[in-house]
């Protein structure tokens, strides 16, 4: 039996972070007396590392209070996880069901490859049950932040998967572009927090997870 392995991006791919990122971001910016951006600016970076996220955010700032902002935003996120439980970041629409169809499939394994940090994600995965689903889970921490291919390298070592027989669901261009370096699969999702226009290197643009689920199936028949 040939395994495949299908791997998710999390923030506007399996869950609604929003209200968590701006609140961290707000309570950060706050901590260092500095402007937060629009809502718009800020879901923008959603997918890059943190340190990328602020470079991109506020260019202007050094790196010892970058590296502040950081530190803050990682506090504030933690505190809202802790607060806030899954209500705070819920899963989209369908993706609990299609989740539990994946796992039950004895030729297919889970991954995560995303920009949060591993605190950040353990926190995400605790809060709706979810810690197991996944035989990798890539980070930021101890990978180059997307769209470097090296989270979806490292995902498909560990999960002894080849690269052609994996599949990468994300909804920004930086998903797009780490899976099409990687030489992976690539769907894009559009109820994230890219706009469709942005998402031009997919070779699959889906609306729902039901248009999600037929993709991925598609996808792995042509890998058979």
């Amino acid at each position: 039996m040939n395994l495949s392995l299908v791997i998710f991006d999390v923030d506007g791919t399996l869950v609604d972070s929003q209200g968590d990122i701006l609140g961290a971001m707000g309570a950060a910016f706050g901590q260092e007396n500095l402007p937060c951006p629009s809502r718009e600016e800020i879901l923008s970076i959603v997918g890059l590392s943190l340190p990328q996220a602020f470079t991109k955010l506020v260019p202007e700032v050094g790196p010892v209070q970058r590296t502040r902002l950081v530190e803050a935003y990682k506090e504030a996120y933690a505190n809202l996880r802790l607060t806030g439980g899954p209500e705070a970041s819920p899963l989209y629409p369908g993706i609990p069901e299609l989740l539990d169809r994946l796992s039950a499939r004895e030729d297919v394994l889970l991954g995560i490859a995303t920009g949060k940090s591993r605190r950040g994600l353990t926190a995400l995965l605790e809060s709706h049950g979810m810690t197991k689903r996944f035989v990798t889970r890539q980070c930021a921490d101890g990978n180059p932040s997307k769209p470097h291919p090296a989270m979806l390298f490292n995902a498909v070592d560990e999960a002894g998967v080849e690269a052609d027989r994996a599949v990468m669901i994300g909804d920004t261009s930086y998903d797009m572009e780490m899976a099409e370096a990687a030489g992976i699969a690539r769907i894009a999702v559009t109820w994230g927090y890219h706009p469709r226009e942005a998402l031009t290197g997919a070779q699959r643009v889906v609306d729902d997870a039901a248009g999600l689920e037929r993709a991925i199936q598609d996808l792995l028949g042509d890998m058979a």
